[in-house]
């Protein structure tokens, strides 16, 4: 009841988790929601401003933008979670590492941060990208290894702390394995602070994304992302502005709902931030 009345409380989580539930249910639901099929072409209805048949207008080939938006929502959140899903999971298991091992292994993750660290992350997802065939799985992966040193770092910065404390030697003392106290003992204790990255890398995820595939490098046709959209609207920009004007909001509001989300469970998580307030 307690941490009920605290979420109930925490006004920023309410208003991002709102939002990221409207866009969860707009991709699960989308072939109802969605008026028309997203590829369906109709040449007599291009270039359409907003009506009651046409909620958000038409593109150059008369089909309907938002059946597009709804559908590219699909790509761009599944990107968002497969990349902060991702980077978390290599994060975490460098982190816990270095940071319980130390010694020449923490020396040797750490020189692969600072390598990663080198690169901005955008330049780096560009790099990949183009090494490796354009696509969602490829996006995903890219946007990955650009953004586990953060989960790295953090979880090396609160495992250092952990393992000098009492609960943990005791387990040393009667003992317990190195996995079973990293996998009981630890893991548990540094499990909030990802919970907020995770949140906030999914909203970084979704402009990284939405970048790629504005350059053509990211999620190929005939799948759609917000990005593509974009893309498509950029020829049309003063004769039909809302082709860019709509997938222009749904990233922006994505990516305010996985911000204002993460910003509600730092403070919920946080118990100095819960003090002080």
């Amino acid at each position: 009841m307690k941490l009920l009345r605290s979420v109930l409380h925490n006004t920023q989580m309410l208003i991002g988790g709102s939002i990221l539930l409207v866009f969860i249910l707009i991709v699960a639901l989308a072939p109802f929601i969605a008026p028309y099929p997203c590829w369906r072409q109709d040449y007599t209805v291009t270039l359409q401003p907003p009506s009651r048949a046409h909620y958000f207008g038409t593109d150059d080939f008369g089909r309907d933008t938002f059946s597009r938006v709804i559908y590219g929502a699909r790509a761009s959140l599944l990107s968002a979670f497969g990349a902060a899903g991702l980077a978390g999971i290599i994060g975490i298991i460098l982190g816990l590492l270095a940071g319980y091992f130390g010694g020449y292994l923490d020396r040797l993750i750490q020189g692969l941060v600072d390598v990663t660290w080198s690169f901005p992350s955008l330049l780096l997802a560009l790099v990949l990208v183009i090494i490796m065939e354009p696509g969602l799985t490829t996006t995903m992966i890219a946007i990955a290894l650009g953004y586990w040193p953060q989960y790295t770092q953090v979880l090396r910065s609160e495992v250092l702390v952990l393992r000098e404390e009492e609960f943990v030697l005791a387990a040393h003392s009667i003992g317990a394995s190195n996995k079973r106290i990293i996998l009981i003992h630890i893991l548990p204790n540094v499990i909030a602070p990802v919970i907020v990255l995770i949140s906030l890398t999914m909203g970084y995820a979704i402009i990284i994304e939405a970048t790629l595939s504005f350059l053509g490098l990211g999620v190929q046709p005939p799948m759609s992302s917000w990005g593509t959209l974009l893309s498509d609207a950029r020829d049309f920009l003063s004769k039909a502005p809302w082709l860019s004007l709509f997938p222009g909001i749904a990233i922006t509001m994505a990516v305010l709902g996985f911000n204002l989300l993460g910003d509600g469970l730092r403070d919920l998580l946080d118990p100095r931030l819960r003090r002080r307030r």
